[in-house]
């Protein structure tokens, strides 16, 4: 008696040479639907599914395969006399390998202008309920859930005359993990008017493994999120250079956030998932210059965003520096080829052009759980923010808008000191808000930057006046800081008294 393969596939990709493959082999085809009728096409002989079941499909497909004839034969104990016993009686033959792949939900619920009834339609039942079957019996039933698996099916079976049960077994945790990841991300639909359900899971899929993670020793790899509309590298070409890193992806993500932030021709310069350098101007190949020059120590193998096209001249430049990663919307060929001779230097190519996917989640793992929260929204605009003491001129405001922006993106406790629109001291991630200011105070310094009539941006408040003096008597002209300390009073006589200004956003924007 020839195997049995059932075959029921949205994805019909590769699906024809695989069931060829199957027939050369012997094996019988079973399929349903569009599958069915897609095989028999190519000329290859199938049973209907239908001519199994004895049962007409029924609610326009909704179903086909969820009758005992097919489940039956997918789960018999091939080792158990009353199990064969009962497939004799019923007249139902065996089904040994089932062929999956699933409806579409997460890209047709990710599609824009798709309907409630587009998307509920597909919800697959027949499907998962097939593969979990055929995991369950992986002890005789190979359960195929990926068109990638094709080839590794076909050679075994060509050299063993069977799938080893290894391979059955790694196939079954894979059609387990895909129905697992496809229910979380059915239920997640279901739950996006509900910012913080009872119960949520995160389905992920490996885009990639990663040259290594943190540190050399540990073994890393980069997952999206399913049902995410687009991730971190969905619309990011390489060009050049190495396989990227953990800590180049950590680093990319921080730097593409702080990009955004602008629509002026705009460079920034990340380190350790902390900016070292952003500035704006006329052109990119300013905005570059004066972002390096920022701090150019702490730019040394750094991760770079540019938000325009990237030149001949611009590439010599870059080339000229040890950049880690680089990211721009474009390059002409001149500079690809002057960025390639940095053998190490990955050049991505930024296809995005789109701002954030609204309603995202960040989460932070923890000891035996996660910590989920809102994603830190857009700054909030001038006319909400309140100028408590000194006035500012619009070259002022300026400044102290693109340090508020920046200072959004930096480690707590994070201060940013900003002149004509170009970051010249950043003090992150410090245990204390004054040594914060000294640390960004001491930057502008040892790269010779001018902090008289300088802007500083605080990412929360000042509880004393201690920090904000350091600045002061630095030179420091605006300030600005959410407010809602208790000792609000002392910051701004101290301000006031410096003859500076100060605005109160009524926001802060921690990030730990």
């Amino acid at each position: 008696m020839p195997r049995r393969a059932l075959i029921s596939v949205y994805d019909k990709s590769g699906v024809d040479e695989f069931a060829r493959a199957l027939v050369e082999l012997d094996w019988e085809l079973v399929s349903s639907g569009g599958t069915a009728a897609f095989l028999a096409e190519q000329g290859l002989p199938v049973t209907t599914v239908e001519d199994v079941t004895e049962a007409p499909e029924m609610l326009g497909g909704r179903v086909k395969t969820l009758h005992p004839r097919i489940h039956a034969g997918i789960l018999a104990r091939r080792e158990l006399d009353e199990d064969m016993q009962a497939l004799e009686e019923q007249r139902i033959e065996p089904i040994d390998l089932v062929c999956v792949s699933l409806y579409p939900f997460a890209s047709v619920a990710g599609r824009r202008g798709a309907t409630e009834p587009e998307i509920v339609e597909m919800i697959d039942v027949g499907g998962p309920s097939m593969l979990r079957a055929a995991a369950k019996n992986f002890a005789h039933v190979t359960v195929v859930s990926d068109p990638g698996q094709y080839e590794d099916v076909l050679s075994e079976l060509r050299e063993h005359g069977d799938t080893t049960l290894e391979t059955r077994k790694r196939f079954a945790r894979e059609a387990f993990e895909t129905t697992a990841a496809y229910e979380a991300t059915i239920a997640n639909w279901f739950g996006e008017t509900e910012p913080f359900p009872e119960q949520l899971t995160i389905a992920l899929r490996k885009v990639s493994n990663l040259s290594y993670g943190e540190n050399p020793h540990q073994a890393a790899a980069y997952y999206r999120e399913l049902g995410a509309r687009r991730h971190l590298l969905s619309q990011v070409e390489q060009l050049g250079g190495k396989e990227l890193s953990y800590n180049n992806l950590a680093d990319l993500e921080g730097a593409r956030r702080v990009a955004r932030e602008f629509t002026l021709p705009a460079a920034v310069i990340v380190k350790h998932a902390n900016p070292c350098g952003v500035a704006v101007a006329a052109t990119i190949e300013e905005a570059w210059e004066r972002a390096l020059a920022a701090d150019p120590v702490s730019a040394f193998g750094c991760v770079a965003v540019l938000n325009r096209p990237v030149g001949a001249e611009l590439g010599a430049r870059i080339a000229g520096h040890f950049v880690e990663v680089l990211l721009a919307p474009e390059y002409d060929d001149a500079a690809v080829d002057a960025l390639r001779a940095r053998k190490a230097l990955r050049i991505l190519v930024d296809h995005e052009r789109r701002s954030e996917t609204p309603g995202e989640r960040d989460y932070k793992r923890v000891l035996g759980g996660v910590l989920v929260q809102d994603r830190d929204g857009d700054v909030v605009d001038r006319e909400t923010m309140r100028l408590v003491t000194g006035e500012l001129d619009e070259q002022q405001w300026g400044d102290l808008l693109f340090a508020w922006r920046v200072c959004k993106h930096v480690s707590s406790n994070a201060i940013v000191l900003v002149r004509d629109l170009q970051t010249i001291g950043i003090g992150a991630g410090q245990m204390s808000r004054v040594d914060a200011v000294r640390i960004a105070v001491a930057k502008a310094r040892e790269h010779g930057h001018e902090t008289a009539g300088a802007s500083l941006a605080s990412d929360a408040f000042f509880p004393f006046a201690d920090g904000p003096q350091i600045a002061l008597d630095a030179g420091i002209s605006a300030v600005i800081q959410p407010g809602g300390s208790k000792r609000d009073d002392e910051v701004v006589t101290a301000v006031e008294a410096a003859g500076a200004a100060m605005v109160f956003t009524g926001r802060r924007h921690f990030r730990h």
